[in-house]
């Protein structure tokens, strides 16, 4: 008997003209469940790159390695890579850059066009001479007029850093008011449609990519659309990563200006610093920061390699909070200026803490802990070690300790909100009763699980149910759509255990079902309790964002009642402003 084979990945290519002289390659990554490990995805992703032909021609991004087989002989198709006079890199992530190496080999003489952090980077990626040009805002790369469409082909470049790497530019073609963003505006997204024709569907997915790699740089997105309001009209924003958006253009553009307004609004914020490819730093820092922001709070990553002394020193001297992050343990001389500045900038009354990079050389994580401890700060959280190459587990432990940050953070603006609301309607509000049911999700190494009362069956046919979820809560990240959890119900007069355990505050990573009775396997959500009265397995079909929570509606696929005779425990509340 043979043994049964997974089957391969599904990788595909699309070719299609976009505009006048300008043609995209978009490589069609179906099966790609996850982006990082941290990253779930639910519907694939893309990476798209872009030939634009003037008096002479450009090619923007290339693709992942993966795809080296049948993206390089797709582009020869297109164009002798002779040919090709200038390779603009809009950052230097390997899914966007695998394959410059392939095209350096095919034209040594191809000039690379990108900024100078992403240059530096790209040296010590490909081990071989190139030529270059950094570039920075407001200059330019002409490329003449095509000859047979008469359209002037002039770029315009803006400086985004941190959207979502220190090396980003944006890049504006005057003649066809395409502006080429590679990350910014993208979203993990995989189907036949070059373009946003559907925005219902892709919307969720949308937004999940904001949340989890540009929200934590809000004010650097903020600049980023500064320096786009300077443009001539757009027609189209041509991304990285899923469908190009010209249908709804001013949609996106609208949704991010207001999401990133939201999260800049005040001044408290904290920065979480890290070191640019270097050990697990960049990923580790990101799983911080979406911790944090689902906690409401502001959030800046700050890069200790490529920040601007001056600017470094302000970012640090202004945070209520900094996070640190295990260095070389004999840095070069310009990092090592950094952790200078940023040590000397470091204030009294701040919360600091400190991770492991895990990049092999690290100076010990208790000597950085040791350092930061003898300057008064306060400590944040107990230092987040990091003892293998990191897994799921280990960055739900990294983004739970950003939460519980987050919400050190915003304690006062919680107690105040609470205190506004008005006596009479805050008692009127509690009297609004509900169940008590525990909500169990397991994906992989990650799981989770919450006390809930705001649900209640929203449809028949099929049958769904609605919950409330707050955004701050560690599960939230496992209840995107398509995501599955259990929905355990708990019986009167059996719940006060059960409640007890998941009521209490976990510390990061912390296994929530240590010590509790469950059935694995019953569902494919998550664990069901033992004690439940009854549970039902659902999947997340929709999310509805309100200020400060979640509604999730989900369809109900399985469940059953452990007590026929057991009745539901019901919550019942004096205040509407608090659980």
């Amino acid at each position: 008997m043979s043994a049964a084979t997974a089957a391969p990945p599904r990788l595909s290519l699309q070719c299609e003209a976009i505009a006048p002289d300008t043609t995209t390659i978009r490589s069609l990554d179906w099966d790609r469940s996850r982006f990082d490990i941290e990253f779930g995805l639910r519907n694939g992703t893309t990476y798209n790159a872009f030939v634009v032909r003037g008096e002479r021609t450009a090619l923007i991004d290339t693709s992942h390695l993966k795809f080296a087989s049948t993206w390089l002989p797709l582009l020869e198709e297109q164009i002798d890579p002779l040919a090709i006079d200038h390779l603009i890199v809009s950052h230097t992530e390997p899914d966007h850059s695998g394959l410059i190496g392939h095209l350096l080999e095919r034209n040594p003489e191809i000039e690379i066009v990108a900024s100078k952090v992403a240059i530096a980077y790209l040296a010590d990626q490909v081990h071989r001479p190139f030529r270059s040009r950094a570039v920075k805002s407001s200059e330019e790369l002409d490329l003449g007029t095509n000859p047979q469409s008469g359209v002037a082909h002039r770029f315009e470049f803006l400086s985004a850093p941190n959207l979502h790497w220190p090396d980003t530019i944006f890049s504006f073609d005057h003649g066809t008011g395409i502006l080429y963003t590679c990350d910014a505006f993208g979203l993990h997204y995989c189907s036949n449609d070059v373009f946003d024709v559907d925005p219902g569907a892709i919307a969720p997915d949308f937004r999940f990519y904001y949340d989890c790699l540009m929200g934590p740089n809000a004010r650097s997105v903020l600049q980023a659309l500064k320096r786009m309001d300077g443009l001539p009209p757009l027609t189209m924003i041509a991304t990285g990563h899923g469908p190009l958006l010209r249908e709804h253009l001013g949609l996106w553009i609208g949704d991010y200006r207001d999401w990133s307004s939201q999260r800049s609004a005040g001044e408290t914020y904290a920065a979480v610093c890290y070191v640019s490819q270097y050990g697990f730093c960049d990923r580790l820092s990101q799983a911080l920061a979406r911790g944090i922001g689902k906690a409401e709070a502001q959030v800046q990553l700050v890069d200790l390699r490529a920040t601007d002394p001056q600017e470094l020193a302000a970012l640090i001297g202004e945070a209520s909070a900094v996070v640190v992050p295990t260095w070389q343990a004999s840095p070069d001389g310009d990092l090592q200026q950094s952790i200078g500045t940023l040590l000397a900038a470091l204030k009294p009354k701040q919360w600091v803490a400190v991770y492991d990079a895990y990049g092999g050389n690290d100076l010990p994580i208790d000597s950085v802990a040791a350092k930061l401890r003898s300057l008064g700060q306060k400590e944040a959280f107990i230092p987040l070690r990091v003892r293998q190459v990191p897994d799921a587990s280990d960055y739900q432990r990294f983004e739970e300790a950003g939460t519980d940050l987050g919400q050190l953070l915003t304690k006062e603006k919680t107690i105040a909100a609470m205190k506004a609301i008005d006596g009479d309607l805050d008692k009127a509000l509690g009297r609004l009763s509900g169940g008590l049911y525990i909500v169990t999700a397991r994906q992989e190494e990650r799981s989770s699980a919450m006390v809930a009362s705001w649900v209640s069956q929203a449809s028949f046919e099929p049958p769904g149910l609605s919950i409330a979820v707050a955004k701050d809560r560690a599960i939230e990240a496992l209840m995107q759509v398509g995501d599955r959890f259990v929905l355990n119900i708990l019986q009167e007069g059996k719940a006060q255990d059960l409640l007890r355990h998941f009521l209490r505050r976990f510390p990061p990573g912390a296994d929530r079902f240590a010590g509790i009775a469950t059935l694995d396997g019953v569902a494919r959500g998550g664990p069901v309790l033992s004690d439940a009265l009854a549970y039902l397995g659902c999947r997340v079909v929709q999310r509805l964002e309100a200020p400060d929570h979640w509604i999730i509606y989900a369809e109900v696929e399985e469940g059953t009642v452990a007590n026929s005779e057991g009745t539901t425990a019901v919550h019942h509340r004096k205040v509407g402003n608090h659980y």
